[in-house]
């Protein structure tokens, strides 16, 4: 661990100014514009916000610190291969904005958890899906705060549980003062913050190296550039189809099918900025994923070149106090490490405050709004800033339980959302595609998901898998400067294998191809769990739906589905659907002529039976007067 005294009178103010920056900004949108006297100008900010700032705010809702910390220390540590997971987002934000944003925008919701009670007729449905939320919601807040805290007291002794607090009393105060309109602005700011902090990292590491070629180079010798495993074993920690096709469907619920997304992109005043601002955010994905990415590969030259590695010497105690750690070593000017250390709380506040704005507006909106509809909109207000205050508190909580966690925190933070994200997505699939799927159906498959997800999940802590075998640099480490060793060195890289999983000195670790039963299941890859939450959600509601007996079609509304023809019609080359369309019309030609030549028969057989009725009423008339006449005479 670093001194104490390496963090200067500077750097505390820098970060100082650039956190209470933050607070300003609350107070300011309390004091303008309708000064958040509405819960519609509190939760949604009026739908009136410009395109740019909720597209930041967007990214760094998902991204945060965890970006900051976690991906340069993957790449450090395994090299390049994660860099694949950026082409599933990008496929995940294509796909949120084709199929959901034109859902979702039109319904104009304060909470994304009413679609679920108009698409089935149901408030349990409704009310399930908000709990799933609000839980691994509050877990994500844990792992959020936990992100900078660690780094923070990494290179300062910044005691964790005054920066838990910290942390959880400033995102409090200007969402309690500002309310989404001012975490929208903070967002933007603190994307920005967080960018610099990276950029900064990425271009002094390069330099002292000797240029991007170089750094390159040396990644390319200690086999950290590796891309390609197309090896399709789910329990493979990271492959090609995990980091592309598993990504890809656990981002695209949270981009299009959230209630992050939904309360920024309904935020807008138009469906057309809605789009731009999700495919504008994907812009800015490209760029703070790549820049982390390649920080973290110019980091690990750099101490390729200085000879030691700090992780194995024990100087640190996780890979999350890399990036920190280099931060005080190389870039130790004054003011500098403050700026870094804001970047990082600007990433964590970003989030946290972004989450408590969606744990408030569904909570709220779901739970607590049914029972006090008839108050006044004032008394709805103070309501929606107690709740602030309520989840402020849950999530500093949280970070005091998730702080003992091994492993990175990007493993942690994509598991937490994988094994909710299945859930929810598989609520948002079976109400949008499936129109026969029934109440029962859509809420019993989505709890028998999560349930067996979390289940997968704790389970994971029973694995000890075998650590993937990467060299890192120790030739010029002295002995006895670190406090962990080799038992430290193989904890790390059991770490970095299987999410939250630990190897004890006197276990030895299983070969993956050799454990069967629950161990295997265990061991699935976490790229994977929001995709098994899918399957098991979707299958499971299709069963209970057919056994319950079915919905009819025709009774859901329309606009509460999704039709993929329509959506399919979009990627098919114009000639063809001219093509279709012209073939369409013949076909229609077609059965025109053949339906009048039909008909004519028709119409002529017709005619047929209604002179020989004529003839026939005719005749009887007829029999009729010659009976009158006979009776008369």
């Amino acid at each position: 661990m670093l001194s104490e005294n390496s963090f200067t009178v500077f750097d505390w103010v820098c970060f100082g100014i650039l956190i209470l920056f933050s607070g300003v900004v609350g107070i300011y949108y309390a004091c303008t514009g309708g000064k958040q006297k509405t819960t519609d100008e509190f939760l949604m900010a009026d739908r009136k916000m410009p395109v740019l700032p909720v597209a930041v705010s967007i990214l760094v809702s998902f991204q945060s610190a965890v970006l900051i910390l976690g991906q340069p220390a993957e790449m450090y540590t395994k090299g390049t291969q994660f860099f694949l997971s950026l082409f599933g987002q990008l496929g995940a934000v294509f796909l949120a904005t084709t199929l959901f944003v034109p859902l979702f925008y039109p319904l104009k919701l304060t909470s994304f958890f009413e679609y679920l009670e108009h698409r089935f007729d149901c408030k349990a449905a409704r009310v399930t899906a908000t709990s799933i939320s609000i839980i691994s919601t509050v877990l994500y807040s844990g792992i959020a705060s936990f992100a900078p805290t660690t780094a923070l007291a990494a290179v300062t002794g910044f005691p964790e549980w005054l920066s838990f607090t910290l942390i959880g009393v400033i995102c409090a105060f200007y969402t309690f003062l500002g309310g989404l309109k001012a975490v929208i602005w903070v967002d933007a700011f603190q994307g920005l913050i967080m960018l610099a902090g990276l950029l900064a990292i990425l271009i002094k590491a390069t330099v002292l190296v000797g240029g991007w070629s170089t750094v390159w180079q040396i990644n390319e010798e200690w086999g950290r550039i590796n891309f390609w495993n197309f090896n399709p074993d789910p329990t493979i920690r990271h492959s090609f189809w995990s980091l592309v096709i598993g990504s890809m469907i656990n981002w695209t619920g949270p981009y299009g099918a959230s209630q992050q997304s939904t309360q920024r992109f309904g935020s807008l005043p138009t469906l057309r900025q809605a789009k731009i601002a999700l495919m504008l955010q994907s812009v800015g994905l490209i760029i703070v994923l790549t820049s982390a990415c390649m920080t973290g590969v110019a980091v690990f030259a750099y101490y390729v070149m200085k000879g030691c590695d700090p992780l194995t010497n024990g100087d640190i105690q996780s890979s999350n106090q890399i990036i920190p750690t280099f931060v005080m070593e190389v870039l130790n000017y004054p003011g500098v490490p403050g700026l870094f250390m804001a970047s990082l709380y600007s990433g964590s506040l970003s989030t946290i405050s972004s989450n408590l704005s969606t744990l408030v507006a569904t909570s709220f909106e779901d739970l607590i709004k049914p029972f006090v509809r008839h108050k006044s909109d004032t008394f709805h207000l103070w309501i929606t800033r107690m709740l602030v205050i309520f989840f402020s508190a849950a999530g500093v909580g949280m970070a005091f339980t998730v702080r003992n966690l091994t492993g990175t925190v990007l493993q942690a933070s994509i598991s937490i959302l994988g094994s909710s994200g299945g859930a929810l997505n598989g609520f948002v699939i079976l109400g949008a595609f499936f129109p026969t799927c029934n109440k029962i159906g859509a809420i019993i498959g989505p709890i028998v998901s999560y349930a067996v997800m979390l289940w997968i999940g704790i389970g994971q802590y029973s694995v000890i898998g075998v650590p993937e075998n990467f060299r890192f640099p120790t030739d010029t480490c002295q002995t006895g400067n670190g406090s962990m060793s080799m038992t430290n060195m193989t904890t790390i890289a059991a770490s970095t294998t299987f999410i939250d999983s630990t190897i004890s000195p006197t276990t030895a670790p299983v070969p993956i191809e050799d454990l069967t039963g629950l161990k295997r299941l265990y061991s699935l890859s976490y790229l994977w769990y929001s995709t098994l939450g899918t399957l098991i959600a979707v299958i499971v509601a299709l069963i209970i739906t057919y056994i319950t007996g079915p919905r009819r079609a025709d009774e859901v509304d329309r606009k509460y589905l999704i039709s993929l023809s329509e959506k399919l019609s979009c990627i098919i080359p114009a000639r063809w659907r001219r093509q279709s369309s012209t073939q369409q019309h013949e076909a229609n030609d077609k059965n025109g002529i053949v339906n009048d030549a039909f008909s004519n028969i028709e119409n002529k057989k017709q005619e047929e039976r209604n002179e020989m009725n004529v003839s026939k009423i005719s005749s009887e008339q007829s029999s009729n007067d010659i009976e009158l006449r006979l009776k008369s005479s």
